[in-house]
């Protein structure tokens, strides 16, 4: 898994069927410093994720594996919103603080 920031919105008049009625939202993956760190991507959003949260996501075949996904076409799929980070015993990231 690794850490992403929705950035924005992805609508698509016309898609493939299996996607049909999914949310599509547009990530820029980040490091725990929250630090851009790589390429923007679209990823099929299964928890309800909304603009500027600090979310979980993951690529690959792994993207296939939630209920919602399995056997989509899809490459990137949002799987968790993030609440908070401890690391070394010190809180990094505080969703109720960023608010």
């Amino acid at each position: 898994m690794k850490f992403g920031i929705i950035t924005g919105n992805v609508v698509c008049t016309r898609k493939d069927e299996k996607i049909e009625g999914r949310k599509l939202l547009l990530v820029q993956p980040v490091d725990d410093n929250m630090k851009e760190d790589g390429t923007p991507l679209v990823g099929i959003d299964t928890v309800g994720a909304g603009e500027n949260e600090l979310i979980l996501f993951v690529t690959g075949s792994s993207s296939r594996l939630t209920d919602i996904t399995q056997d989509r076409p899809v490459d990137c799929t949002i799987m968790g919103i993030v609440d908070y980070i401890e690391k070394g015993g010190k809180v990094i990231f505080d969703k109720s603080k960023s608010e």
